[in-house]
């Protein structure tokens, strides 16, 4: 059976495996998340570049994570998706 999430940026649901996890650990410190195992709370984005584009513009990991997320976290979202595209 497979695990739907749904990403944050466009509100789609998709398979767990299709999204990019991003997760904020106990200490509060984010991270890409590339074996979805990690343990903390996680957000999911798609692999897409229009989902990327909006995750940045309107801050919605802060939204997200309750918090502020440093712009270098998104810089490493955006690489990580953009680059393999």
């Amino acid at each position: 059976m497979e695990k739907l999430r749904m990403c944050i940026a466009c509100r789609t649901m998709k398979d767990k495996r299709e999204l990019l996890r991003i997760v904020k650990d106990k200490s509060g410190e984010l991270s890409i998340d590339l074996t979805g195992k990690k343990n903390g709370r996680g957000a999911y984005i798609c692999r897409d570049c229009n989902c990327v584009l909006k995750l940045q513009k309107q801050k919605l990991l802060n939204k997200a994570f309750k918090m502020n997320v440093d712009d270098q976290i998104y810089k490493q979202i955006s690489e990580e998706i953009i680059g393999q595209n």
